[in-house]
């Protein structure tokens, strides 16, 4: 298996944002999503990613965004994904002309290949738990042997996400066998906060299980 590919989200500071490079991380995540404990306005974005080298992608997270709150983002020149969470529609998505990432909800009741294939433009799926009060970051794991076999069916760029951590990092990659991970609350102190030591066990259990 290739090397796993590792995104830390949930960004809202510089020295966090430099941690997560150095530790090796191949992307960091923002959150423009109002509604999030972890987000950060685009005005903010300059501060929070000094410094950062251009070899680690940042991702902008949205949930329903307007064309306008995402244009506002791109127009930092600092954004090199979108991230979309909400039921945005492919064209919509692809019409930034920037590498995107749709995020789907697993439900064990759920038709996941359709859902997966109505976004065929997507450079990455990401797959994370449902929660019907909440569009991600719920901190919560599901049945990764519901999708055990997507990412060789498909032949698509499958990032997992949900309720990963420095405990169960090793067993999900073995299980799901995706192209990368996303973590946010399971490498923090406090929401919004990272951990150094949970972001090193993390990436360093990432890269051995990968």
């Amino acid at each position: 298996m290739q090397n796993i590919w590792i995104k830390i989200c949930g960004i809202t500071r510089q020295q966090d944002a430099l941690s997560a490079a150095e530790l090796g991380a191949d992307a960091i995540g923002v959150m423009l999503y109002g509604g999030s404990s972890r987000a950060v306005r685009a005005d903010q974005l300059a501060e929070i990613l000094k410094d950062i080298p251009p070899v680690v992608k940042v991702v902008a997270v949205f949930f329903d965004a307007s064309r306008a709150e995402v244009e506002a983002a791109l127009e930092t020149g600092l954004i090199d994904v979108l991230q979309f969470h909400g039921s945005e529609t492919a064209e919509f998505c692809e019409s930034f002309r920037v590498p995107y990432m749709k995020a789907i909800q697993v439900r064990a009741d759920d038709d996941l290949v359709s859902r997966i294939e109505g976004y065929q433009s997507a450079e990455f799926i990401l797959l994370d738990n449902y929660d019907p009060l909440s569009p991600g970051g719920t901190g919560k794991t599901f049945d990764w042997t519901l999708v055990n076999s997507l990412a060789r069916e498909l032949k698509v760029k499958l990032v997992l996400a949900g309720g990963l951590n420095p405990d169960n990092i090793k067993a999900a990659i073995k299980v799901v066998q995706p192209f990368g991970v996303d973590v946010s609350s399971g490498v923090e102190a406090s929401k919004g906060i990272k951990d150094l030591s949970k972001m090193k066990l993390f990436i360093e259990g990432a890269r051995a299980g990968g």
